[in-house]
């Protein structure tokens, strides 16, 4: 008897599905992107009205400031990830059979620092300013680093995992780490000040592009 199910068409392969993914995400990259640089009314009011009303919450909830500025500045820093980045690389040429993901991922890696630095000096966006600041960061806003940073090594790390296919209770942990990680981070840079709104969406956007094309890469180099 014929089987209905065989008439189903084949699913995308994996790496068919990274570049689309990719591509997507690019594209929403590129739509912020432009009102970001052209300086688009509609959207600087709506940074300017969320981050007012997050600043005025932060200058008063000293014991959550306190919390944020720990969380942002120190580990969920782009430094702590970084060094976490390395950490995993320098485990994966110790197994020496993996050298090439080692390599991979400190090079994505890099390139994401490139990107968003890049990005800062081309749209030279200026942070918020306020007469109360609770906290301080350097060099120009969009994109955020904080949030671009967690988004590419975590998102890297959470697929190497499930790409080993490691125990779903190890799995779970690291996914709800990593999911409140990033979007931790997002929320701690607009609480503190420091960032508009729109600089962690392109951050967080930009992030998983990388992660997207990085993940095809890896699928269609890799030795």
């Amino acid at each position: 008897m014929h089987d209905p199910s065989d008439d189903s068409p084949p699913a995308p392969s994996p790496l068919r599905t990274a570049v689309r993914a990719g591509l997507a995400l690019g594209l929403c990259s590129l739509l912020l992107l432009v009102p970001v640089w052209a300086e688009w009314h509609p959207l600087l009011s709506a940074d300017r009205d969320i981050s007012r009303t997050t600043h005025r919450w932060a200058v008063t909830e000293h014991g959550f400031t306190h919390v944020c500025r720990v969380l942002s500045d120190w580990v969920w820093d782009p430094v702590t990830m970084r060094l976490l980045c390395a950490a995993v690389a320098a485990w994966l040429v110790w197994r020496r059979s993996a050298w090439w993901t080692a390599a991979w991922l400190v090079t994505v890696s890099a390139v994401g620092t490139a990107l968003q630095q890049g990005l800062k000096a081309a749209v030279g966006r200026e942070r918020p300013r306020w007469p109360d600041p609770v906290d301080s960061a350097h060099y120009a806003a969009f994109p955020s680093g904080h949030a671009l940073t967690a988004t590419v090594v975590l998102g890297l790390l959470l697929w190497l995992l499930h790409r080993h296919g490691v125990r779903t209770a190890v799995w779970r942990t690291a996914v709800a780490v990593a999911v409140v990680s990033v979007a931790g981070v997002g929320l701690t840079r607009v609480w503190l000040g420091v960032h508009w709104p729109s600089d962690v969406l392109g951050g967080w956007l930009l992030g998983m592009t990388l992660v997207a094309l990085a993940i095809a890469a890896h699928l269609r180099w890799r030795p």
